[in-house]
C-alpha cells in the first residue's frame, strides 16, 4: 500500500522515532561545524585580507556601511529576514498536502548542495561565500519546519519533552564526532601537506556531506502522513498557502497564551541563536585578532567540542529537571544562566582558560531551552495545524535569528566592539523570562484542545 494513502501510522513507534532523531544527528553537524564555528571566522578573515581591518566591503548609503567585521552577521540577518514570510507560508502549504516529507527532503538537499559548494570559496570570493551561506541557512530552516511538525505526528503529549530532548542530544553527539574529526584535520594540516584554509574548507565539506548522508536514514524510516485538509476546488496551492497563513495568524490571536509563549520564544531564542552564531567570531576577534595574533581554529573547534559534550549532558539533565518542576520553570532557569553568560563574556573573558569555562556553561543550557520549548509549543497548537504553526515557530528557531543578529551587527559596526554587542543580547533573555512568567501554559494547552503531559499519561 502506498504510504501516502495508508491510514495514519501509530504514534510512539520506535522505528520512526529513531529515524526522526537521526535528522538532528545529521543536520547538527552542519550547523555546528559550518554555521557556528568555521564559516564566520573564515569569511571574515577573507574579507579583512581584501579590505583591511574595519574596512568597508560596500556602502549602504544613509544606512551606513558593511564592514569586514559585520559582513557575516549582516548576511545571516538577511537570510533570516527573508524567511519571516517564507517559512510560515511553507508550513501552511504542507498542511494541505502529503508532501511534508518530500518538501523536507528537497530543502535538506538544497542546503547540502549550497553548503558543499563552500569548499570552492577562497581569496576574494567571500561575497559568493555569503550567498551560499544564505541559501544553506534558509534551506536548513525550511527543512526544520517540517522536521519539528513531525514531532506531533510521531509522539503523544506525555512523550514529547523526552523525545524532543533526545533529538537535541543526538544532534550534539553527532556534532561532537564531526568536530573532533575536523579538529584533528585542522591541527595536523601541515603534517598532511595542506594549508589551514584548505583544512577548514574540507571540514565544511565533510559536515555538509554528513548532513546529506544521514538524512537518508530519516527519509527512509519516517512515513508520510495524509493531508489533513482538502484543497478547495479552483484554488491554487500557493493561494491556499497565503489564505491559510492569514487564518493561522487570526487563530493565534484567539489562542492568546500560545501567542504570548511564541513571542517570548522569539525573544529568548533569538538571543540564544545570536550568541551561538557569533561566538566563534567573538572569540576569534577578542582573544586573537585584537591582540595581533592569528586565529587558532583548532582552539575554536575545541571550545565547541566542550560545548557540545556539555550540551549532550545538559539536554538530558534539564529534561529530568522538567519532570520535577515543569518545562516552563526549567526554561526560566536556563535563561537566567544565559544572562550570566553574556555578562561574563562582556566583563571578564580575557583568556583561553576562561573561554573553556564559558563554553562548558553555554553547552549546559544550549539545548535545554530549545528542546523543552519545542515540545511545550507542540502541545499549545491545534491538531492538524502543526506545520502552519511550526512555520511561525521556525522564524526564530535554529539558524533563524534575525533581530538579535541585526542588533549584534549594528553594534559591532558602530562601536567596533564585540563585547558591547554580546552584552546587548541580555535584553532578549530578560524579555523572554518576563513573558514566560506571565504565560499560563496549562491554559494554553487546553485552549488548543490538547491534554497536558500529565493528563495524557493518565489516559494511556
Amino acid at each position: 500500500m502506498n504510504e501516502n494513502t495508508a491510514s495514519a501510522p501509530k504514534k510512539n513507534d520506535r522505528r520512526e522515532i529513531f529515524g526522526w532523531l537521526m535528522y538532528d544527528w545529521a543536520n547538527s553537524a552542519f550547523y555546528t561545524t559550518v554555521i557556528s564555528v568555521l564559516l564566520g571566522p573564515y569569511l571574515t578573515a577573507l574579507a579583512q585580507a581584501d579590505v583591511g581591518m574595519n574596512g568597508t566591503v560596500f556602502s549602504l548609503g544613509f544606512l551606513g556601511s558593511v564592514t569586514a567585521e559585520s559582513l557575516v552577521p549582516n548576511a545571516l540577518a538577511l537570510s533570516v529576514a527573508s524567511q519571516i514570510f517564507f517559512l510560515p507560508l511553507l508550513g501552511s502549504i504542507a498542511d494541505y498536502t502529503h508532501l511534508k516529507k518530500k518538501m523536507m527532503a528537497f530543502f535538506c538537499y538544497l542546503g547540502v548542495t549550497a553548503s558543499s559548494f563552500l569548499f570552492f570559496i577562497s581569496g576574494d570570493h567571500y561575497i559568493m561565500g555569503c550567498l551560499l551561506m544564505i541559501i544553506a541557512n534558509m534551506s536548513f530552516a525550511a527543512a526544520n519546519v517540517f522536521y519539528n511538525a513531525f514531532l506531533v505526528d510521531l509522539t503523544t503529549e506525555d512523550q514529547r519533552d523526552k523525545i524532543s530532548s533526545y533529538g537535541f542530544a543526538s544532534g550534539y553527539l553527532g556534532g561532537v564526532i564531526m568536530l573532533v574529526a575536523n579538529l584533528m584535520l585542522i591541527s595536523y594540516a601541515d603534517a598532511l601537506g595542506i594549508t589551514k584554509g584548505t583544512a577548514v574548507r574540507i571540514s565544511m565539506l565533510s559536515a555538509s556531506l554528513w548532513w546529506g548522508l544521514f538524512g537518508i536514514v530519516t527519509f527512509a524510516l519516517v512515513k508520510s502522513r495524509n493531508a489533513t485538509k482538502v484543497i478547495p476546488e479552483g484554488k491554487r496551492l500557493v493561494a491556499i498557502g497565503f489564505s491559510e497563513l492569514w487564518v493561522t495568524l487570526k487563530e493565534l490571536v484567539r489562542l492568546k497564551y500560545t501567542a504570548l509563549f511564541l513571542i517570548a520564544y522569539l525573544f529568548y531564542n533569538d538571543g540564544i541563536q545570536t550568541v551561538i552564531l557569533n561566538s566563534s567570531v567573538f572569540l576569534s576577534q577578542e582573544l586573537f585578532v585584537s591582540r595581533g595574533l592569528e586565529t587558532d581554529q583548532a582552539f575554536l573547534l575545541g571550545i565547541f567540542i566542550v560545548a557540545q559534550v556539555a550540551a549532550l549532558i545538559g539536554s538530558i539533565v534539564f529534561e529530568r529537571l522538567a519532570r520535577v518542576i515543569g518545562a516552563k520553570r526549567t526554561i526560566i532557569v536556563s535563561l537566567t544562566i544565559w544572562c550570566g553568560i553574556v555578562i561574563f563574556a562582556y566583563q571578564f573573558l580575557d583568556s583561553k582558560f576562561q573561554a573553556w569555562i564559558m563554553g562548558a556553561f553555554i553547552g549546559l543550557v544550549l539545548g535545554s531551552a530549545q528542546a523543552l520549548s519545542r515540545s511545550l509549543y507542540s502541545q499549545m497548537i491545534p491538531k492538524d495545524r502543526e506545520s502552519s504553526f511550526f512555520g511561525l515557530y521556525e522564524i526564530s528557531e535554529k539558524g533563524t535569528s534575525w533581530l538579535g543578529n541585526l542588533v549584534f551587527a549594528v553594534v559591532v559596526a558602530s562601536t567596533g566592539s564585540y563585547r558591547h554587542a554580546i552584552l546587548g543580547l541580555i535584553f532578549f533573555f530578560v524579555v523572554g523570562i518576563v513573558l514566560l512568567m506571565i504565560t499560563n501554559t496549562a491554559r494554553a494547552i487546553h485552549e488548543a484542545g490538547n491534554l497536558t503531559p500529565e493528563e495524557a499519561a493518565e489516559e494511556r
